[in-house]
């Protein structure tokens, strides 16, 4: 009981203070928040095509998720263009809160760092009509307190957490894989209450594969 209640806590916390969202790109080259438009991402995708994303965590295995881009369209062509970039090999998940969530896809692995660009937040607080819940398995973007700031971090629940929804950018669903993501989770090493990890001790994600269906 005391555990389930100092997760709770913890998860209030951290929603107060923007913390799972920590994710702008900071002293780097990126554009004003919102600045890269729905047009230069949106266009990689076919709207008759499925999308998935197959991601290899080192030691431990793939997770695979669909993209959801009826529900975020510009969050899922930015997964995609990043990934087959090759943006995220060799990246990691440095942000792991059992019984929450994972967050990955820095590349200063400690949750300040991103791509070049920010994209609009896909979300019901920011003007945008996507329900898409953050229940178990669903994978969302995470950004800074402005709306507009996500740019490559991304996380996937391990619990559902309905506190998140419409304000975060939720833009996929995994369809295999949890048993990975429930692995790392209760094989992560945190030193602090934010689920911060050691680089040391960080899943390293091999690469992510985009199929198209």
């Amino acid at each position: 009981m005391f555990k389930k209640f100092m997760t709770a806590l913890i998860i209030m916390l951290m929603a107060a203070s923007g913390l799972l969202a920590c994710g702008a790109p900071a002293g780097s080259s990126a554009g004003r928040a919102g600045e890269n438009t729905a047009a230069e991402t949106e266009s990689l995708l076919d709207e008759g095509k499925t999308y998935e994303a197959v991601i290899t965590v080192k030691d431990y295995g793939e997770i695979r998720f669909t993209l959801r881009q009826d529900k975020a369209p510009i969050s899922a062509a930015n997964f995609v263009k990043l990934a087959r970039e090759g943006f995220y090999d060799g990246l990691t998940f440095h942000r792991i809160i059992n019984g929450f969530m994972i967050q990955g896809g820095d590349p200063n692995g400690d949750g300040t760092g991103g791509s070049d660009h920010m994209i609009k937040g896909e979300f019901k607080s920011n003007g945008v009509d996507n329900d898409l819940a953050h229940v178990r398995g669903v994978v969302s973007m995470a950004r800074a307190q402005d709306p507009n700031s996500a740019s490559s971090q991304f996380f996937i629940m391990q619990q559902d957490a309905p506190h998140l929804n419409g304000d975060y950018a939720a833009f996929g669903e995994v369809t295999e894989g949890m048993e990975i993501v429930d692995k790392i989770c209760e094989a992560a090493v945190v030193t602090d209450g934010n689920g911060s990890v050691a680089r040391e001790n960080q899943p390293v994600i091999e690469k992510i594969e985009i199929i198209e269906n």
